[in-house]
C-alpha cells in the first residue's frame, strides 16, 4: 500500500501527518492510516483535539489517479473521511501547501481549517472530466454559497489562501509555525465551546439560494462558455442543485456518488486524464537524463518589442525574472512597452491583478535600444518577424555581446534552427522557442532541438517552461516542427472542401460542433489572408491550388479581420463573422477554372477529412521521430490550436475510433487524391496489428531524421 499517516502527541493534541511524497495523494495506505490514527487519537483519554497536516510542502493534492480502475485496497475514501467528520475530538486541518480535490474535501470534513499564506485550495476535478466525488459538491456550497462554489468547481482554478479566508473556506492564516498556530487555535476553541461545527450541518446558504433561478442559470451560462462540449460540468451543476433542493445531506451525497460514477465511465474522463499525464510526460526528453545539470535563469532579454516580444517579456516578468526588451526603433519600443502596460492594466481592471502586483511586474521590465544592455542576460529570446537573414544578423550580434554561457533562443514558427545557430560560436546554446500568440496567454511552447543543441540547454529550457507556466513540448528541427506541419494538412483539406462545394460557414460550423475552438476559415481571417498572398507575389511564386480562392479574395482587397472583409464580413469593432454571400461567385469561378464540379458535402465528410488530415500527418511525424511520442502531439494541438481537450487530442481521438477504421477512411479518400492521402507507414502497421499510436516503437519504425529542407507553404 502506498503512503502512511504518522502520529505525534504534542501535549494534549494529536498531530497526524499524511506522508505520501511528493504531494500526499489519498492512496490506499493513507486511507488506512487515517482510519487507524483517528481511532487511536479518539480512544486516548489524554487527547483533547487533533491537527491534520501533510508532510513536506503539500497538504493533500487529491485522490491517487493511478488507482482509478484498479481493485480497491483498504477502506474507500468516504469511509476514511467519515472517521474525520465524526471524530469525537475536534479536528483542525493545518493546510501547509496545496489542498486540491480530495485534499480540500478532506479539509472540509474537519471542524476548522488553518493555512499558510502561500497555500492554495480548490476542486479541479472538472479538468479531468470528473466531479468532486468525496462530498465537495455538497460541502463547499454550504460554506461559501452555491453560486461561489459552482464558480470554483466549474473553473477548476485553485483559490489562494487570502481569498479562501475571505470566502469562508478557511478559518485563519498562519504567518508563523503552522502546526503550533493550529494547536493554539484548537486550544482556544476547546476553551470556548464544546460544540464544534460540521460543514455538513451548515444549511443557511443553501436555504437562501432555494428558489433563486439565477444561481443555476449563471452556472449553466458559465459552463456553456468556458466548458463547451464537456460532460462533467453539467453533472456538477446537478449535484449542487440537489444540495440546494434536498433537505437531507446524505441524499445529496447519494446524488453526487451516482453522477460521479457516470463521469468516471464517460469517455471524456479517459481523454482528459490522458492529457493530464501527457503534459507531465512531455517534459521528459528520452535521451536527457533526469539529473542533467541545468543553468539558472535569473535574467532574460527579448529582442523585438512587437506583439510576440511583448507577450514573451510578460511571461518572464510574471515569473519574477527581470527582462530587458530591446528594439532598435525608439517609437516601436515605446509602443511595445505601452501595450504591455495596457495588458496589465486590463488585468487590474478585471480584478485579476492588484495595482501593487502590476507595479511589481512592470518594474521587472526594462526597455533598451542597445544590444550591450543584454550582456549579462542568462537567456535572450529573439522575437522578430520570420526572415532568416534578419534572424542570423541578430544572432551574430548577440553572440558577440551576450556572455558566453547564455542561451540564445529564437521564437520562430518554422525557420531552420541549425541555420540560425550556424552563425554563432555557441550552437550548443541555441534552441528554438516557438511561443504561440498571444504569448502571455497561450500555454503551448514548442521547444525546437537543433542538431547541436546540448542536453543541458534542453533540460534548462524544459525547466524554464514550467517556471513560466507553459505546456512545453520538444520537436526536432524539421519543416513546420510539430504543430504547423500538422496544421497544413488540416487547412489544405478545408480549402479543398471549399473548391469542391462547401462554404466557409458550413466548414467552420461542422468543426466547431466537433469541438474546435475556431473553424479554419475564421482562423484564416484572424491571421490575415494577405500574408501568404503578399509573400508569394514578392517571391514571384505561383499560387498553390489550395490557396487560389484565398488569393482571389485578396485581389478583391479582402484580407480578413484587419480590413473587415475576408471569407466573412465584419462590422466595425467586432470580430463576430457575418456571411459574405458576395464571395460565392468567386468560389464558383475559381472552382470551374480548376476543373472542379461543386457538390453537396456532408458535415461528417468535412470533419473526417480535416481531422484525419491532422492524424495522418501526425503519424508521419511520429514515424520520423520529429515528435517523441503521440501524446506530445495531442498536447500541442490542445494547447496551441484549439483542439477539444475532452477528445484527448487528434492522436488519442484516432485511437478511440480505432486505427483500422481511420485507415479505412483514409484509403477511401485516397481514391480521389492519392498524393495527399497516402497513409503513413506507421499508421498502416499499427492498424494491421490492432495497435494504438502509444504503441509506436521509439526506434524500429522511425526513419532517419530528415535533412532540413526549407519549404514555404502559405
Amino acid at each position: 500500500m502506498k503512503g502512511t499517516v504518522n502520529y505525534e502527541l504534542r501535549g494534549d493534541i494529536a498531530v497526524l501527518e499524511v506522508d505520501n511524497p511528493p504531494v500526499n495523494p489519498l492512496s490506499s495506505g493513507v486511507r488506512v492510516g487515517l482510519c487507524d490514527q483517528f481511532d487511536k487519537a479518539n480512544s486516548d483519554e489524554n487527547v483533547r483535539g487533533i491537527v491534520l497536516k501533510g508532510a513536506g510542502n503539500a497538504f493533500i493534492a487529491g485522490a491517487d489517479i493511478s488507482e482509478f480502475g484498479q481493485k480497491m485496497e483498504g477502506p474507500d475514501l468516504h469511509t476514511a473521511l467519515k472517521n474525520i467528520e465524526y471524530s469525537e475530538k475536534p479536528v483542525v486541518a493545518a493546510i501547509n501547501g496545496p489542498a486540491l480535490g480530495g485534499g480540500l474535501e478532506t479539509a472540509l470534513c474537519c471542524n476548522y481549517r488553518i493555512a499558510t499564506e502561500k497555500s492554495i485550495v480548490g476542486l479541479p476535478e472538472v479538468n479531468l472530466g470528473l466531479l468532486p466525488g468525496a462530498g465537495g459538491t455538497q460541502r463547499l456550497p454550504r460554506i461559501v454559497g452555491p453560486s461561489q462554489a459552482l464558480k470554483i468547481m466549474l473553473s477548476g482554478v485553485p483559490v489562494p489562501a487570502k481569498k479562501a479566508l475571505d470566502q469562508g473556506i478557511l478559518d485563519g492564516i498562519s504567518t508563523g509555525d503552522l502546526v503550533e498556530d493550529a494547536i493554539s487555535f484548537l486550544h482556544k476553541k476547546l476553551d470556548e465551546t464544546t460544540e464544534h461545527p460540521k460543514v455538513r450541518d451548515l444549511n443557511e446558504k443553501l436555504v437562501e439560494a432555494r428558489g433563486n433561478e439565477n444561481v443555476m442559470a449563471e452556472a449553466k451560462a458559465l459552463a456553456s462558455k468556458s466548458r463547451k462540449g464537456q460532460f462533467a460540468p453539467g453533472q456538477i451543476i446537478k449535484c449542487v442543485e440537489a444540495a440546494i433542493e434536498e433537505d437531507d445531506f446524505d441524499a445529496g451525497m447519494k446524488k453526487e456518488s451516482d453522477l460521479f460514477l457516470e463521469c468516471l465511465l464517460h469517455p471524456q474522463r479517459e481523454a482528459m486524464i490522458h492529457i493530464f499525464f501527457g503534459e507531465r510526460t512531455a517534459g521528459k526528453i528520452l535521451d536527457v537524463p533526469k539529473d542533467t545539470e541545468t543553468q539558472k535563469i535569473g535574467s532574460a532579454g527579448v529582442v523585438g518589442s512587437g506583439t510576440m516580444g511583448g507577450g514573451i517579456a510578460m511571461n518572464f516578468a510574471n515569473a519574477g525574472i527581470p527582462v530587458i526588451v530591446l528594439d532598435q526603433d525608439e517609437k516601436n519600443l515605446e509602443r511595445g512597452i505601452g501595450v504591455i502596460e495596457k495588458n496589465y492594466q486590463m488585468m487590474v481592471d478585471r480584478g485579476r491583478l492588484s495595482q501593487e502586483m502590476k507595479d511589481g511586474v512592470m518594474s521587472l521590465i526594462t526597455p533598451s535600444l542597445n544590444y550591450e544592455d543584454l550582456a549579462d542576460c542568462d537567456i535572450v529570446v529573439e522575437a522578430v518577424y520570420e526572415n532568416l537573414d534578419l534572424k542570423q544578423e541578430i544572432f551574430k550580434k548577440l553572440d558577440d555581446v551576450v556572455k558566453g554561457d547564455a542561451i540564445l533562443a529564437s521564437n520562430t514558427s518554422g525557420l531552420d534552427i541549425d541555420a540560425i545557430s550556424s552563425v554563432t560560436e555557441r550552437p550548443d546554446k541555441v534552441v528554438g522557442t516557438h511561443f504561440f500568440s498571444p504569448a502571455n496567454i497561450m500555454r503551448l511552447l514548442e521547444i525546437v532541438r537543433g542538431e547541436k543543441t546540448s542536453k543541458e540547454t534542453l533540460a534548462t529550457i524544459m525547466k524554464l517552461g514550467k517556471i513560466i507556466k507553459k505546456a512545453a513540448v520538444m520537436s526536432l528541427n524539421a519543416p513546420g516542427f510539430i504543430g504547423n506541419r500538422m496544421l497544413f494538412g488540416y487547412t489544405q483539406q478545408a480549402n479543398m472542401l471549399l473548391l469542391e462545394g462547401a462554404l466557409p460557414n458550413q466548414v467552420d460550423t461542422a468543426l466547431e460542433s466537433f469541438g474546435m475552438n475556431m473553424g479554419p476559415f475564421r482562423m484564416m481571417d484572424l491571421v490575415g489572408l494577405d500574408l501568404g498572398w503578399r509573400a508569394r507575389k514578392l517571391a514571384k511564386l505561383e499560387t498553390p491550388l489550395t490557396n487560389k480562392i484565398a488569393d482571389a479574395l485578396c485581389e478583391q482587397e479582402r484580407f480578413g479581420q484587419k480590413n473587415g472583409k475576408g471569407f466573412y464580413n465584419y462590422s466595425d469593432g467586432s470580430r463576430a463573422p457575418n456571411p459574405a454571400p458576395e464571395n460565392e461567385e468567386i468560389y464558383v469561378k475559381v472552382a470551374e477554372e480548376n476543373g472542379f464540379t461543386r457538390r453537396d458535402i456532408s458535415d461528417e465528410e468535412i470533419v473526417d477529412r480535416c481531422i484525419l488530415g491532422l492524424v495522418n500527418e501526425g503519424a508521419k511525424i511520429l514515424e520520423e521521430g520529429v515528435a517523441q511520442r503521440s501524446s506530445d502531439m495531442d498536447i500541442v494541438y490542445i494547447n496551441g490550436y484549439g483542439f477539444p481537450i475532452w477528445r484527448g487530442g487528434p492522436m488519442f481521438y484516432a485511437n478511440s475510433i480505432g486505427l483500422d477504421k481511420v485507415l479505412e477512411k483514409i484509403n477511401k479518400f485516397a481514391e480521389k487524391d492519392e498524393d495527399f492521402w497516402k497513409p503513413a507507414d506507421l499508421l498502416v502497421a499499427l492498424a494491421n496489428d490492432g495497435g494504438k499510436f502509444a504503441d509506436a516503437p521509439t526506434d524500429d519504425l522511425k526513419k532517419e531524421k530528415l535533412a532540413f529542407k526549407q519549404e514555404v507553404k502559405y
